[in-house]
């Protein structure tokens, strides 16, 4: 997207305030707080996608690295790490989120062998609303996502 590293970053990692701007997020509600980065704090996400289901997981920031790297371990129906990578160059600003994550709800690991298409298309529709929403909350141009 055509805005300021420094802005995306800010919005990603005010991730209190995602239910706001990113459909699909359902809640987030801080139970830790963390130091001044938000290393150590601990948030409690619910998200509703295109599925008929919804994911409740936690997440504890481990590593911040402004305004470049953010880092964190899940827990719950969804356990595993997650980072986001943001680059900036000649004025666009890409972010790039990795999740390593795999499902813990017994009814998900019974069917992910043959689901596993099906969340994947998921998790790029909500991913796809979270850069859709950033855009608008910037007030920026989504140069492309997916």
């Amino acid at each position: 997207m055509e805005a300021p590293r420094d802005e995306v970053f800010q919005a990603i990692w005010d991730s209190d305030r995602w239910p706001s701007w990113w459909r699909g997020v359902e809640s987030v509600v801080t139970l830790e707080e963390g130091d001044e980065e938000g290393v150590g704090s601990l948030g409690r996400y619910v998200w509703k996608s295109r599925l008929p289901y919804r994911l409740e997981f936690d997440t504890r920031i481990t590593r911040v690295e402004r305004p470049h790297l953010m880092e964190g371990q899940a827990s719950g129906e969804l356990a595993g790490t997650g980072l986001w990578r943001i680059y900036e160059e000649d004025g666009v600003t890409a972010a790039v989120y990795e999740w390593n994550v795999r499902t813990t709800a017994p009814w998900m690991n019974l069917l992910a062998p043959i689901a596993r298409p099906v969340f994947a298309w998921n998790h790029n529709v909500v991913m796809g609303w979270g850069a859709e929403g950033l855009a608008r909350l910037l007030g920026t141009r989504l140069v492309a996502h997916g």
